[in-house]
């Protein structure tokens, strides 16, 4: 029998209650990856490899005190099916992750995130045709708003030019591949709780990135204990703290409206590089904030929950 979490049916009620305001949270939460990966001693990929392998741990201990407090729910042998619908979110994660890093190897930073932002642009069309999700006119406004907003948000430093053709290639990839996690989540969450999904996809997660790590020779372990410090920071906020919480959210919101909402993080970055790191924000970027808040409001009212 499905064990998600007590997982309802989706309805307008719901989406604008608790699981919009985790979905938030989650978004802020994965937001301070970046001034964590700036800040980190080893290399990207292998940043994300501890990120991933250090949050592990909890969602073990969690899925165990499930099975031992809900006998019933899932020791179960698991199909080919059902193992492949926990794993996938990993493996689409990995890759998500570590295309991300190579963007930002060929293009600048404010380029790869601008393109990565397009994610919810494959996702409403990959939930339109795999999970049957409709989406309405003022759904559609609202995502082009939203998506508005976020260009003015990171776009202040976008670079046009030849050289950086093959980066913003891989920052559109980013976004087909993390467009297809949150949809392989919302799909895996219709069957399995939250601790199940992450305990058994982030091993898969975990493997791809370390393999690259290796391969591309980087640095991969912390040689202080600020470094590590960083890691087990990025570990709690960015993956317990905010994957976790989107997971749980998704049970509960439509694919195409979560990665709307999703658009929140570059606010969260904007306004913690402000705090942490004392970058500037501009009006151009209070502007698009603001935008974005709209455009969500927007996607939230025109999107089909019943």
């Amino acid at each position: 029998m499905p064990e998600a979490d007590s997982a309802a049916p989706t309805t307008a009620r719901s989406a604008s209650g608790m699981p919009m305001c985790l979905l938030f949270a989650g978004g802020l939460g994965i937001s301070l990856a970046a001034i964590f990966v700036r800040l980190s001693e080893v290399g990207l990929s292998a940043t994300a490899f501890w990120r991933l392998a250090l949050a592990w741990p909890f969602f073990l201990s969690w899925l165990t005190f499930r099975e031992r407090t809900h006998a019933d729910s899932n020791r179960e042998r698991k199909s080919a099916g059902q193992i492949l619908t926990l794993t996938l979110p990993g493996l689409l994660f990995a890759c998500d992750l570590a295309v991300w890093h190579w963007s930002i190897n060929l293009t600048s930073v404010a380029n790869a995130t601008l393109f990565t932002n397009c994610a919810p642009i494959p996702v409403a069309f990959i939930a339109w045709i795999w999970l049957r999700e409709r989406v309405g006119a003022v759904f559609l406004v609202g995502l082009i708003c939203a998506l508005a907003g976020a260009s003015l948000v990171v776009g202040s430093s976008f670079e046009a030019g030849a050289q950086n053709v093959r980066g913003d290639a891989l920052g559109l990839l980013t976004a087909l591949f993390y467009g297809s996690y949150i949809v392989s989540i919302k799909r895996a969450r219709a069957r399995f709780s939250t601790a199940r999904i992450m305990s058994w996809s982030m091993p898969v997660a975990c493997a791809v990135l370390l393999v690259i790590a290796l391969a591309s020779g980087e640095q991969i372990v912390a040689t202080s204990v600020a470094g590590w410090a960083v890691l087990v920071g990025l570990a709690l906020c960015c993956q317990i703290g905010g994957q976790g919480l989107i997971v749980y959210a998704l049970a509960h919101l439509p694919a195409s409206l979560s990665s709307v909402s999703l658009l929140i993080q570059p606010i969260g970055a904007a306004f913690f590089a402000w705090l942490i790191l004392h970058e500037s924000i501009g009006p151009m970027q209070a502007a698009g904030g603001a935008l974005v808040i709209a455009g969500i409001y927007l996607a939230r009212r025109g999107s089909h929950m019943e």
